[in-house]
């Protein structure tokens, strides 16, 4: 899908609820332990739920203790991007969609095997698909 966060806020205004708009569209965060998939086991694949590109399998989810649904590893090089977050004066790495831009988290170094790295990442920004 040829979406992209920055080409029309309106309509994803009008598309996306109040919580969801804020997290994609305008890099927010959902509190821990609140959203929908933190503790979700059910198997099956991640998608964008701006522009439904697959992300994450639940093959790479693991239970962190952050309070947000976290992943070692994304489904390909080419689903997620990375960019330099200075916000709120941290130096982080926020993660979005490798197709439409829209924020879906922040990238750690604290992550378990086989890459140690922790994708931590908004249950809003998310819609799984089951196997």
């Amino acid at each position: 899908m040829s979406v992209n966060v920055n080409d029309d806020k309106a309509a994803l205004r009008d598309k996306l609820d109040p919580q969801t708009y804020r997290i994609v569209c305008e890099c927010g965060t959902e509190r821990a332990f609140t959203g929908k998939y933190w503790d979700c086991k059910t198997p099956g694949v991640y998608h964008c739920v701006v522009c439904t590109a697959a992300l994450f399998d639940s093959d790479t989810k693991y239970d962190s203790g952050s309070g947000w649904p976290s992943y070692y590893a994304p489904l390909s090089a080419a689903a997620v991007k990375e960019r330099l977050d200075t916000s709120h004066g941290m130096f982080r790495t926020e993660v979005v969609c490798g197709a439409c831009e829209a924020h879906l988290g922040h990238v750690f170094e604290d992550g378990p095997p086989p890459t140690g790295l922790r994708y931590c990442i908004n249950s809003a920004s998310l819609a799984l698909v089951p196997r």
